[in-house]
């Protein structure tokens, strides 16, 4: 890991040149690791602290497959989606930022250390304006959304309550020009009020990693890819009951159909999913599948 901390004031030749186009931009800039390359394309995932099952997915999926396309991941390093973008950026072989409401010495939360040191040794870097030993203030927190946006060509939120922090960096990225994207969410759950907001206002809407790449100018390599075998154990019956599910909710009706098994059957694959970490129901009836095992490990 990186211990070294450099100082990049506005007139050093090191200064993000992406942060000098931009107005209410700090004077200077301490940095532990690497600052984001200026001819790489970067973008920003922020979003809820306390998000969903549905919301950790997305965040460390779409951090993952833009990774993979050589996309630099800013985010905050908070919980929640934060922490699942720059796992996601990692698992993918890219590089991350975290942009912190704190020095760059101290790592808040303190539960997100490990992540600190992977960012740090994959070449990605910890960015701050407050001085290298500072405290996190809650007031710290919103004014460094300005760096988050300002370092990135665009921004995807992921879930969002009606007054979320991610709402204010949104905000900046649109003062700043940027391009904002949003997931879509279920028009009743308060964590997808901001996105859906975001989306009436003519956010993009960001249905899959693809949508992002194309508004970049990269062709994307693939589709997503569904593992043949996730795990020996599976029967041909687990194994279709799986590839059915999706990250988004189905119906146990539309199971049935899509795997023509019948109730005993599927009801019994699903709880075996289940206690496995395979899958997950919420709300009742409704089952979605877990891909990564940052989640799986959460069950």
């Amino acid at each position: 890991m990186d211990d070294k901390v450099i100082y990049y004031r506005k007139e050093d030749a090191g200064y993000p040149k992406r942060l000098l186009k931009l107005e209410r931009m700090p004077v200077g800039l301490y940095v532990r690791g690497q600052l984001p390359e200026e001819e790489r394309p970067a973008v920003a995932i922020a979003g809820a602290r306390m998000c969903s099952a549905y919301g950790r997915d997305q965040a460390f999926y779409f951090g993952k497959v833009l990774a993979e396309h050589g996309v630099q991941i800013i985010s905050g390093l908070a919980y929640g989606v934060d922490s699942y973008a720059h796992e996601g950026a990692l698992a993918g072989g890219g590089k991350t930022f975290a942009v912190l409401g704190c020095g760059v010495n101290i790592c808040y939360p303190k539960e997100n250390y490990s992540l600190f040191c992977r960012i740090l040794e994959q070449g990605g870097g910890v960015i701050s304006e407050f001085g290298k030993d500072a405290a996190p203030q809650s007031w710290h927190f919103p004014i460094r959304n300005r760096i988050i946006s300002g370092l990135s060509e665009g921004i995807l939120i992921i879930e969002a309550k009606r007054r979320s922090g991610s709402l204010i960096t949104a905000d900046y990225a649109l003062e700043q020009g940027k391009l904002v994207f949003a997931l879509p969410g279920r028009a009743q759950d308060e964590l997808s009020y901001g996105c859906n907001h975001l989306i009436y206002q003519g956010a993009g809407i960001a249905y899959s990693p693809e949508v992002i790449l194309e508004e970049l100018g990269i062709r994307c390599r693939g589709k997503r890819e569904i593992p043949a075998k996730i795990n020996k154990s599976f029967t041909k019956e687990i194994q279709r009951v799986y590839e059915s599910l999706e990250v988004l909710p189905k119906s146990i009706g539309i199971l049935l159909e899509e795997t023509d098994l019948e109730m005993p059957d599927l009801s019994r694959i699903l709880l075996h999913l289940q206690v496995e970490g395979y899958a997950v129901e919420g709300p009742t009836n409704y089952y979605r599948k877990v891909e990564n095992k940052q989640e799986r490990n959460l069950k």
